[in-house]
């Protein structure tokens, strides 16, 4: 690597990237235990824990695509440290409202409505922002280190929501304030690659932002994996009725709800540790449909238990396996899309990602209302496998692919 590539990829700029992004993610995290928490104490029914997710998916989906499309035109880092700002602002919405001790779950939804269209504006630029911090050829173990942060926090935080929230929500709101903060400050002083200025042309935004899904909907392999990830977790998501288990269930209370929440990620970081020392090499396509399928295994036997540590291994195994799919899924995108695309398909990416979570937390609150919290998890899981099996079919390059450089 010569003196200019050298200078121009700054080591410290992908370390501040990933302080960044573990503190606003373990604010995610930490805030999300409280809110599941209390309005479901507040409801006290599934389907109120299945609205928490569609509050957060209605302005996500409508704004993540123009989002991207803004990501491509303007500095990514600016947008995503005002989007951060929005997030620590409604925390300390949520702050105001346990201090004034309002119960009313309505109250809590309109915060996580402005929530939700934070993290529309935040998911694109952050999806986009690695490709131009770090070299190509250290490409493939920076996403899996990115992906090992990012799943620490997802432990780090429920746990220390939930730890926090026994001393009352408004402790939990403030660290999540200081978090989305100190986040929104990191993104602000990175460096690394940049765009010339914003991108000019004839094409409309709407023709921008359509490009960015033709691109995607063009090549199979990328829209398999992304689209495999979305219906997988809609369906087999078994985390937005955890409340339920812990308080109904295992009796585990809050404490037992931010260990239940941390036990995918704490899988899910051994296998990105795993990953990031030794990248997947071969046989991509294959590994990543195994992955999937054991991923709804894991769910079914979540689903069954009653029993808190045999339920917190379900639930590791569950994260292990699904960092699989993200490693491949972020590692296929980042390969396959062009500098001047990474932020629309971007979007794309994170749009199903988000249908996936908070659209799947509202179908697991209906189904659960529908046919109780056991049988709903336990058809979740069954439904991942069938479509696995579909896919497969639907998908063979997906299935054939070997190196994830082959996506280029």
């Amino acid at each position: 690597m010569n003196q200019e590539t050298t200078t121009l990829y700054r080591h410290r700029d992908f370390i501040v990237f990933l302080f960044g992004r573990f503190f606003m993610t373990t604010a995610m995290m930490a805030q999300s235990v409280a809110i599941g928490w209390q309005i479901y104490a507040m409801e006290r029914t599934p389907l109120a824990l299945g609205l928490v997710g569609l509050c957060q998916f209605l302005p996500m989906f409508l704004l993540t695509l123009p989002a991207g499309e803004i990501s491509d035109r303007f500095d990514q880092r600016k947008v995503l440290s005002l989007a951060l700002l929005l997030q620590s602002i409604c925390g300390g919405l949520f702050l105001a409202l346990s201090v004034a001790h309002i119960a009313n779950a309505m109250a809590f939804y309109t915060v996580l409505v402005l929530f939700g269209a934070a993290r529309g504006f935040s998911a694109p630029s952050g999806q986009s922002l690695l490709a131009f911090l770090v070299p190509p050829e250290r490409l493939a173990r920076s996403i899996a280190l990115n992906s090992s942060v990012f799943t620490t926090a997802v432990i780090a935080g429920p746990a220390l929501g939930g730890f926090l929230y026994a001393l009352g929500p408004a402790a939990t709101y403030s660290v999540c304030v200081v978090g989305f903060v100190g986040g929104s400050l990191c993104m602000l002083t990175l460096g690394g690659r940049r765009r010339s200025g914003p991108v000019s042309g004839e094409a409309s935004r709407l023709e921008r932002v359509a490009e960015g899904v033709r691109f995607v909907r063009e090549r199979p392999v990328v829209f398999g994996a992304i689209s495999l990830d979305l219906f997988a977790v809609l369906l087999g998501g078994a985390t937005a009725l955890l409340p339920v288990y812990a308080r109904d269930i295992l009796h585990v209370g809050p404490i037992g709800l931010g260990f239940l929440r941390s036990a995918p990620a704490a899988g899910a970081a051994v296998m990105a540790l795993a990953l990031a020392r030794r990248p997947i090499e071969h046989r991509t396509g294959a590994k990543m449909f195994i992955a999937v399928a054991i991923f709804g295994v894991a769910t079914i036997v979540f689903g069954l238990s009653k029993n808190f540590y045999l339920s917190m291994a379900a639930l590791v195994v569950l994260g292990a396996s699904d960092m699989i799919s993200v490693f491949v899924r972020q590692a296929l995108i980042t390969y396959a899309t062009p500098d001047e695309m990474r932020g629309r398909v971007g979007a794309v990416g994170m749009l199903f990602i988000g249908a996936s979570n908070e659209l799947g937390e509202f179908e697991s609150g209906i189904t659960a209302a529908l046919f109780g919290t056991i049988p709903a998890v336990v058809l979740g899981g069954l439904g991942t496998l069938g479509i696995v099996a579909l896919w497969m079919k639907l998908f063979p390059p997906l299935k054939t692919i070997d190196r994830l450089s082959d996506a280029a």
